[in-house]
């Protein structure tokens, strides 16, 4: 049923919750895990009054990027076979461009469960996968912070 799983992630806590289950699934249909973490390009281009240089940007974001990447495929248990991409872009396109060029079967992601403005104002990368890519979305809530 699952060849490929995409398992995108952002160095968040919010992956954490869904490693467990993408591995889960990977374990009980022998898939492959395709570990995917964007380096976001859209805010290289920002305004000097950021106070970021936008190569300074582009390194600490794919900096973050390569990281968070390393640590979901660390945490993946031996037993899953796993693929490691880094790529630079508007993350949901990338990822949504990612799904459909591997062909994978199911992608995992967090919800960070953000409501009202702050929900209108950031968006969220998971509703605009779930609502652009063509393999079937599996959104796991991340643990509220107490």
């Amino acid at each position: 049923m699952y060849d490929h799983i995409l398992l995108p992630t952002d160095g968040s806590d919010a992956t954490d919750a869904t490693i467990e289950h993408a591995a889960n699934l990977a374990e009980t249909y022998g898939a492959t895990v395709h570990v995917l973490s964007v380096a976001d390009s859209r805010n290289r281009f920002e305004s000097p009054s950021a106070g970021i240089a936008p190569d300074v940007w582009e390194k600490s974001e794919l900096d973050r990027a390569e990281s968070a990447a390393d640590a979901a495929v660390e945490a993946l248990p031996d037993s899953v076979e796993t693929e490691r991409i880094v790529e630079e872009g508007v993350p949901h396109s990338t990822i949504v461009d990612y799904a459909a060029d591997a062909e994978v079967d199911l992608v995992v992601m967090a919800t960070h469960g953000r409501t009202g403005l702050d929900h209108y104002l950031v968006g969220s990368v998971t509703e605009r996968v779930v609502r652009q890519s063509d393999a079937p979305v599996l959104t796991v809530r991340a643990a509220d912070e107490e």
